[in-house]
This record gives C-alpha cells, sequence and structure tokens, in this order.
C-alpha cells in the first residue's frame, strides 16, 4: 500500500462503497443513510482530533491554554477553512459529475454552499479513516489544512471581541440572535444577526453559533470601517 498522505490521493484511492456515498447528497438518494451525512459526522471528529493532536505538542503550555487552543483549532478548521480545501480537491467538479440526472439546478447551487462542500470534507475524511486508519488519515488531514492551521496561528480571528472594544468607546453593547437554523442536527447551520440599540449591524452564518457570530461581527467591523 502506498505510503502518500495527500488526502487527494487518499480519495482516488478509497474503495467505491464509500466514495460514492461521499458525494452523494441527501436530496439524490431514496435512502438518506446513502449519503454523506453519516460520514461526515464521523469525520468531523476524526478532523477535530487530527488537527487537536498536531497543536498540542507543539504550542506552548504557557501561552496556549486550553481557550486559546480552542480558538485556533476552530479557525483552522472552520466551514471557511473546509470549503477552501474542498475547492483545492476539486470536490464541486467531482459533486458535478456525481448528480444524478435531471439534479443539475440543484447542483448548481449545492457546490457552491459552504456547508455543503464543508460537509462532504467531512465525510471524505471519515470515508478515509474507515478505509486506511486514523494515523494515515490525521496525517493527510494536518497536510491538507496545513495553511489554514498556519493562518490561524499567525493571524487568531476574534472579530467579537475587536467589535466590542470599538463599540466600548461609545459605551454601547452588541448582542447576536440566531435568525434561522438550516439543516439536521449533526450538520445544522446558523444564521446569526449582529444588533447594536436594536439596529442590525452585521449577518453571519456558520456550521456553529459562535462561527455565525465571528461573521457577523466581521460584517459589522467592516461597515464601521467604511
Amino acid at each position: 500500500m502506498s505510503s502518500d498522505t495527500k488526502l487527494g490521493t487518499l480519495l482516488d484511492a478509497l474503495p467505491e462503497d464509500l466514495a460514492a456515498p461521499v458525494f452523494t447528497h441527501s436530496s439524490w438518494t431514496i435512502r438518506r443513510s446513502d449519503s454523506y451525512e453519516r460520514l461526515a459526522f464521523l469525520g468531523d471528529s476524526v478532523l477535530a482530533l487530527a488537527i487537536t493532536a498536531h497543536l498540542y505538542p507543539r504550542l506552548e503550555a504557557e501561552r496556549f491554554g486550553a481557550g486559546r487552543l480552542t480558538k485556533i483549532r476552530a479557525q483552522a478548521v472552520s466551514g471557511r477553512s473546509c470549503m477552501a480545501v474542498a475547492q483545492r480537491l476539486e470536490i464541486p467538479g467531482r459533486l458535478r459529475e456525481a448528480a444524478p440526472p435531471g439534479a443539475e439546478g440543484s447542483v448548481r447551487v449545492l457546490i457552491g454552499t459552504e456547508r455543503v462542500l464543508a460537509s462532504v470534507i467531512e465525510a471524505v475524511i471519515g470515508a478515509c479513516f474507515l478505509a486506511f486508519g486514523y494515523d494515515r488519515t490525521a496525517r493527510a488531514v494536518v497536510k491538507a489544512f496545513r495553511e489554514r492551521i498556519d493562518d490561524a496561528l499567525e493571524h487568531p480571528v476574534d472579530f467579537k471581541s475587536a467589535l466590542q472594544e470599538r463599540l466600548a468607546r461609545r459605551g454601547a453593547l452588541v448582542s447576536y440572535d440566531v435568525i434561522e437554523e438550516q439543516g439536521p442536527p449533526h450538520d445544522r447551520t446558523f444564521s446569526i444577526v449582529a444588533t447594536v440599540g436594536g439596529v442590525e449591524v452585521g449577518r453571519g452564518s456558520g456550521r456553529s453559533k459562535k462561527d455565525a457570530e465571528q461573521e457577523a461581527a466581521q460584517t459589522a467591523l467592516e461597515a464601521l470601517e467604511q
């Protein structure tokens, strides 16, 4: 067996019984269990563990406590990060090829959706874990997410704190409210609105409320800077 640990190489080597569901959206099959959802559920945990195990021994305990490690990991494996990795692995094209006849309209929407591409990447990771084991898959995951990990370490993002610091100068507070939830419980996307004094200042979406709040805070900051 090849020792190559590139995620794309492992993806190409997946057996058909795992490769097929990876690129099957739930709307394309009668049985939901034939879609990528279960594999994405598994892959989400493998992804988090692989990145955590990579970061933990490399970052000084004095400077990187549990809270800071959590933020770095969250940024490295965010929906945006997963989408970037998916695009690099040409996941949109693979989804288009796997779409059943008559699904051309839906596939155009799906391949541009962060939640879908992120879920497919997680499904890829879950399938690779089942086919090749944790160690080989984890090495491939770290390699695939290397740029996102480095970016999280060099440019940690905390737009919520930055926004609140700016608003504090004028004695204002920001609040975040969920305005929409989409997807099944294990693959949920949240839409958040940020308001100041009852006035909307930003919106965001993400696969967790924290990610969505960060995006809402980012859009609010960008609006304040205009």
